[in-house]
C-alpha cells in the first residue's frame, strides 16, 4: 500500500497508508488532514484541496490537464508545483509522495 506523506505548513508531518486507485484528497480527508477542505468533494470544481507537489516527485506525479489548470485560477499562491490533490490518483509508482499543504486554501 503507497504512503502519502503530507506537510502542513508549520512544517508537521502526517503520513498515511493509501490504497492504489485512491486520490491525494480522498486519502487526505479521510486521515483528517489539516488544511485539506475539498468543497467539491473531488470534482475538480473547485481548488480547496490544493497542495505543492514536494519538487522530488514532480515529474512523476505529471502535468495538470486543462480542467484542472483552470481551478488552478481560484487557488491560493499558486506555485509551479501545484496540484489539486483530488487529480493525484495513487499508486504504487508514488508510493512516499510528499505534498505540501499550502498556509491556508482559497
Amino acid at each position: 500500500m503507497p504512503k502519502i506523506i503530507y506537510v502542513a505548513a508549520d512544517g508537521s508531518k502526517t503520513e498515511v497508508d493509501a490504497a492504489s486507485g485512491s486520490t491525494v484528497m480522498e486519502n487526505a480527508i479521510k486521515n483528517m488532514v489539516q488544511g485539506i477542505e475539498a468543497e467539491c468533494g473531488g470534482a475538480c470544481a473547485c481548488a480547496t484541496c490544493h497542495v505543492y507537489v514536494d519538487e522530488a516527485w514532480k515529474d512523476k506525479v505529471g502535468e495538470p490537464d486543462p480542467m484542472e489548470e483552470d481551478m488552478m485560477d481560484f487557488a491560493y499562491d499558486v506555485k509551479p508545483t501545484s496540484r489539486l490533490s483530488c487529480q493525484i490518483q495513487m499508486s504504487d509508482d508514488l508510493d512516499g509522495i510528499v505534498v505540501h499543504v499550502p498556509e491556508r486554501q482559497a
